[in-house]
């Protein structure tokens, strides 16, 4: 049982490793997007609906998508002075605590809420209502449900690895292999 969990924390690990590489490219692409617009503004003083779309667009992906890469490297902001004192067994109890009573719950919450309002804009292929922008808003729209899930997963690998570390199945220099 302990080996199939190691699995399947390993898979996820993988998995969302794989996603948090290719937002790595299109936050370089966003860097562009913003480079061109700012150029056009000051330069040119013009600018497009489009490109300031594409900004936000690719700012909501970055962010959504990326959370569950985020969550994989402990890149989230925690402000606990208690979890910073505590040995690998205290951390581990925080870290499985928190994904039972806080992590799963609240993704479910986005998850569950985020569904019906995500699939009435792709059954629409809802665009954007200013002339000139984006026809695809119910892609950056998909990105909260699809980011959410990852978010999810990624919550269920840590409250896997903080269960081996409580059980003493796992170090954290495993983990992080």
């Amino acid at each position: 049982m302990l080996n199939w969990l190691k699995v399947f924390s390993g898979v996820i690990d993988r998995f969302n490793e794989a996603v948090g590489r290719m937002v790595s490219w299109v936050s370089l692409l966003l860097v562009l997007v913003v480079f061109v617009d700012v150029v056009m503004r000051y330069l040119f003083k013009t600018s497009f609906v489009f490109t300031q779309e594409l900004e936000w667009h690719l700012f909501a992906f970055i962010f959504l998508i990326g959370a569950g890469y985020t969550l994989l490297h402990d890149g989230h902001v925690r402000v606990d002075i208690i979890y910073q004192r505590l040995g690998v067994k205290g951390r581990a109890w925080i870290n499985f605590l928190g994904v039972i009573f806080f992590l799963i719950p609240g993704c479910y919450l986005v998850i569950s809420t985020s569904w019906h309002f995500v699939s009435n804009s792709f059954s629409m292929l809802e665009g954007s209502p200013d002339p000139g922008g984006i026809p695809f808003r119910f892609i950056v729209k998909g990105t909260m449900t699809v980011g959410y899930v990852l978010l999810l997963l990624q919550g269920l690998s840590m409250g896997v690895h903080a269960l081996l570390q409580i059980l003493g199945a796992e170090t954290v220099e495993e983990e992080k292999a």
